[in-house]
């Protein structure tokens, strides 16, 4: 007995009995919301133009604004809470509605993305390109707390978090920036998103509805009911099939990247070699592995090929590359220094170049310096020449060098004692014997 009181009590605590409107305001709730116009129709516009700039700069902020003020839910509890109490032209009413909010935002969106300067894909976008069966217990689930929230007396925020949850419109503008830029990809990847999420809050509305035996106001036949169900059953199916096989390929693709970074963490270092950048592609099942050091062998490459099927990568494609090479950084500093070297001597050889040009300039004028030195001593020299110049032999191989120098007298006479004299002061001033000294009258 004490048992059945707690269950009891359990029950009491769970029950929605107790907090369930109205049916007829339950009712006039949901076919109001179904309606666009009026407010409803200028409210879905907004929403529309604020998802897609949202998507466009890639604001979280702007997206979430759009999914709170989007009134894309009402009409898709119409048609689960039409299809639960079987009441068909609710249901056309719901669907036509649906059709024509689907439609309007789509042409909206396209428009939008047709004509914006930016078309990059960011990750606001890129997120609603790939469903799987997590989307699938998000729109459900949502839904249910929904559908839970319109049937209750106390409304409550629920309804914006749902919105937030199942996030109708954000898809919806992704599918049309994908018509708009021609990427069918992402058209087909947000659509189908756009329909798990519509398929389930649907069914939400339809189980909660059995649930709370929300009443039958139209005249049905079990034949009827039958063809509801089964039609029920295939659409459920049919979308929800592929959500199951896109999320095993996200499990499958999170537990490659698990191994591939644990694997890459215990080869980060081998014999001289360090790893610098791992690349892991976890849908096409490859890992680039790019390391620096010493040059890397065949041999080392092979054993890193086979220590992945240490941590479950045999079928992984491994790509071994080579940064940078402490050998070559070795012969590039080799060449280098060959280079600096010949630098070296180039310079060095410049150098005397120009010593040798400075000594030829210098010669050229100790002629003048001659003359300065030796006119007050005798002021009738008024020129001096000075060369340095070969003197060859018919019976001697190699000529001597001597320095030749020519004194201009101006028509007057040196007498040969002067002239020795002059010539024993040049052999001094030149500091060699082989001097010829000639003078001019």
């Amino acid at each position: 007995m004490k048992e059945l009181h707690l269950i009891r009590k359990l029950l009491h605590y769970i029950s929605l009995e107790s907090e369930l409107d109205d049916y007829d305001n339950i009712h006039q709730t949901i076919e109001r919301d179904i309606i666009f116009k009026g407010t409803n129709l200028w409210i879905l516009m907004f929403a529309i133009v604020v998802a897609s700039i949202g998507l466009n700069m890639n604001s979280t902020a702007v997206i979430i604004g759009a999914m709170l003020i989007s009134p894309l839910m009402g009409p898709i509890n119409g048609v689960g809470y039409s299809i639960s109490t079987y009441n068909f032209p609710l249901l056309r009413k719901s669907v036509k509605n649906f059709t024509f909010a689907v439609l309007a935002s789509l042409f909206a969106s396209t428009a939008y993305f047709a004509i914006t300067p930016i078309s990059t894909a960011h990750s606001e976008l890129l997120a609603r390109t790939s469903p799987t069966i997590y989307d699938v217990l998000i729109a459900l689930f949502g839904g249910l707390a929904g559908i839970v929230a319109i049937s209750s007396k106390r409304k409550g925020n629920v309804i914006p978090g749902v919105a937030i949850a199942t996030a109708l419109m954000p898809p919806l503008c992704t599918a049309g920036y994908g018509l708009a830029t021609a990427q069918f990809y992402y058209f087909l990847g947000a659509f189908y998103l756009f329909t798990i999420n519509t398929v389930f809050i649907a069914l939400s509305s339809v189980i909660i509805s059995q649930i709370l035996k929300f009443p039958i106001r139209t005249i049905v036949d079990e034949a009827q009911k039958k063809k509801v169900n089964r039609l029920i059953t295939a659409v459920i199916l049919l979308t929800i099939i592929p959500s199951i096989y896109f999320g095993y390929n996200l499990i499958e693709n999170e537990r490659f990247i698990e191994k591939a970074n644990t694997y890459a963490r215990n080869i980060s270092v081998v014999e001289g070699n360090y790893l610098l950048k791992n690349e892991i592609n976890a849908s096409k099942k490859t890992i680039t592995l790019i390391y620096g050091g010493s040059q890397i062998n065949e041999t080392q490459k092979t054993e890193l090929l086979d220590r992945a099927k240490l941590f479950g990568l045999d079928e992984a494609e491994i790509d071994i590359q080579q940064g940078f090479s402490f050998d070559f950084l070795t012969e590039k500093t080799s060449q280098v220094d060959n280079l600096t070297a010949e630098l070296n001597r180039m310079r060095l050889l410049l150098q005397m170049k120009e010593k040798q040009i400075d000594s030829l300039t210098r010669k050229g004028h100790i002629g003048q310096q001659l003359l300065k030195e030796i006119k007050p001593l005798y002021p009738q020299i008024s020129t001096c020449s000075y060369s340095e110049t070969y003197i060859f032999h018919d019976t001697i191989p190699n000529p001597g060098k001597t320095s030749l120098i020519v004194f201009n007298t101006q028509g007057k006479y040196i007498g040969s004692p002067d002239q020795k004299k002059i010539d024993s002061w040049l052999k001094t001033r030149l500091k060699t014997e082989k001097v010829k000294v000639y003078f001019e009258r």
